[in-house]
């Protein structure tokens, strides 16, 4: 992993009622906020709308990281996103206003490859870190659920993308 980036994206996941991170949340944001701490990236660009819960996963992110230290302006905020697809759309139009091309990307390991892909169809150089620790927390019947989710929506991703790409580049 090169030593500099413009920004570490991290993706959302659940929020549980109370505004309580769901364990995988709460791995991703701290995966980030290493990131952040050992001088990878000097912006942290949270991801993730409202869920089940009445809390943005993008706002939870930003308040455990407030709460490790990270100042306030170091993070960005997009909570619009309801999908991996919105994750990446809505972020790249943060991201573009920040300048930032060279970006980490941090989610668990079965949503890197499609995640990454989304970012590299928009014109960003992307690298994938996986959030630590995964799985050690993960019952493995969700973890195998998990992967063969991502087996089935990279095809559809693929596709989402490539007509997007397509579509701008006609433009």
């Amino acid at each position: 992993m090169p030593d500099r980036y413009d920004a570490i994206v991290v993706l959302g996941a659940a929020v549980w009622p109370g505004g309580v991170p769901s364990p995988t949340l709460a791995r991703r944001a701290e995966t980030a906020i290493d990131l952040y701490r050992n001088g990878y990236a000097p912006v942290i660009v949270a991801s993730g709308g409202v869920g089940r819960s009445p809390s943005a996963e993008a706002e939870i992110i930003r308040r455990i990281a407030l709460e490790n230290g990270v100042p306030a302006e170091a993070i960005r905020v997009e909570d619009r996103s309801r999908s991996t697809a919105e994750n990446v759309l809505f972020s790249a139009e943060l991201l573009r206003r920040l300048s930032a091309r060279k970006i980490v990307v941090v989610t668990d390991s079965y949503h890197l490859l499609r995640a990454t892909f989304g970012f590299r169809q928009l014109g960003f150089q992307p690298h994938g870190v996986a959030a630590s620790s995964e799985t050690h927390h993960t019952r493995p019947l969700r973890l195998l659920r998990s992967r063969v989710r991502e087996m089935v929506a990279l095809p559809y991703y693929w596709l989402k993308f490539t007509l997007l790409r397509l579509r701008n580049s006609a433009r």
